[in-house]
């Protein structure tokens, strides 16, 4: 098979699949692990994908960030198993912050615990908790149009007035070395602070968020628990080796 070949054929697999394995490719190209692993590399270097342990996955653009409708209408029902399991880790009587973020927010109608009190930089969020009749309060500062999350040196300063027992943060990112990212450092300021103020730290994050690394740092994978649908197997051992993971 010519190189160009190889290269259509690895690449229409990843639209496929979003993750692929080298040995599959292996098998599939009939191909030495050399041969593909050359080839991930010279399309990694076209900008084509992203190398991660053990395979490849569709290309990240680190600074952008989509907004809230798209974010919504994607991996729905993975988003629904990973709420439902993070709301089960709330408990009567805590304090919690929710992060602004699809996933998060799709906690809120699974939340049983009575007598809790939430902290939120989410509009829609706080919106949901009011009807639930949820006790809550909604971080001040500059709101972002594109994701209704509240960032800002006004919503850090307003944060150091709380202390959580848990706080549930979103991602756009989990990298067994590079950590949980996200493309906006103002965003991850805010998400940091709450990891700092929380006794508990769980990552709300879908399979496609692995293996990818976004522009700006939260903090490191051994700092969270990660609450998700699935862990790829290319990266299952280094994250699972790290933290731990609740799966569902």
């Amino acid at each position: 098979m010519l190189t160009e070949e190889r290269y259509t054929l690895i690449l229409q697999r990843l639209q496929e699949r979003k993750i692929v394995k080298i040995q599959e490719l292996m098998e599939e190209l009939n191909a030495s692990e050399s041969t593909v692993r050359r080839d991930l590399i010279d399309l990694e270097a076209r900008g084509a994908l992203k190398r991660i342990h053990g395979g490849a996955s569709l290309p990240v653009h680190r600074g952008l960030e989509p907004g809230m409708e798209e974010k919504s209408s994607k991996n729905v029902q993975q988003k629904t198993r990973i709420a439902k399991l993070a709301a089960s880790q709330v408990h009567d009587g805590e304090c919690i912050y929710l992060d602004a973020g699809t996933t998060t927010l799709a906690m809120i109608p699974y939340i049983e615990a009575r007598d809790i009190i939430v902290v939120t930089n989410g509009l829609s969020h706080v919106e949901a908790l009011v009807s639930k009749q949820i006790r809550s309060y909604l971080l001040g500062g500059m709101m972002k149009s594109h994701t209704k999350a509240v960032i800002g040196s006004i919503a850090l300063q307003n944060m150091d007035n709380f202390r959580f027992d848990k706080c549930f943060l979103g991602t756009n990112g989990v990298d067994a070395d590079m950590g949980f990212t996200t493309p906006d450092p103002e965003e991850a300021l805010v998400k940091r602070r709450a990891h700092q103020l929380s006794a508990e730290t769980f990552v709300l994050a879908d399979s496609s968020k692995f293996g990818e690394v976004s522009f700006a740092k939260l903090f490191d994978v051994p700092e969270a628990v990660i609450i998700a649908d699935s862990v790829p197997e290319p990266m299952r051992a280094a994250i699972v080796q790290k933290t731990k993971v609740i799966e569902g």
